[in-house]
């Protein structure tokens, strides 16, 4: 069984959220080191000043409350776009869940318990970006009730409507 629960803050959970982005990042052959790919543009707006307004991390833990996983997701804006950004008023989620625990549904937990707190605090819809070769993922995203949205290079936008 695993628990979710709210990221409180400390820096070891946000140590944990960024190893959670970077392996969120699909890269599968010769992926550039944690320090150097978080560090780029593109991927910094994705955790860099973490705790502004719309800022949300749930962390999965096992029976052990070992760090096993984590959703979160973030706000941006026209000037500040995210690779699967809908507009303004509509947070962007990313998902990693650790290699040992995953295909025991852990990813389909934190995702439910993500879209469900983004209803709680109002937001219409919420919107993923995902590589085109993700299967898996693809997979879960739709069986979860998200649509595609649009395809941009090698990725795709997929939203969920509330």
């Amino acid at each position: 069984m695993f628990s979710i629960r709210n990221f409180e803050g400390s820096e070891k959970e946000f140590e944990f959220f960024l190893d959670m982005l970077y392996e969120s990042i699909h890269i599968p052959e010769n992926k550039p080191s944690k320090e150097f790919l978080l560090n780029l543009p593109d991927i910094r707006k994705y955790h860099e000043g973490w705790g502004r307004k719309g800022d949300k991390v749930l962390i999965a833990f096992n029976t052990e409350n070992h760090t096993v996983g984590a959703v979160w997701y973030r706000l941006f804006d026209d000037n500040n776009k995210s690779y699967g950004y809908i507009d303004g008023n509509t947070p962007e989620i990313g998902m990693a869940v650790s290699k040992e625990v995953r295909g025991r549904g852990v990813g389909t937990l934190l995702m439910r318990k993500i879209i469900q707190q983004a209803k709680d605090e109002g937001y219409n819809t919420i919107s993923l970006s995902v590589d085109l070769e993700n299967d898996t993922a693809i997979n879960m995203y739709q069986k979860l009730g998200f649509k595609d949205y649009e395809v941009v290079g090698t990725s795709k936008t997929m939203i969920y409507k509330f």
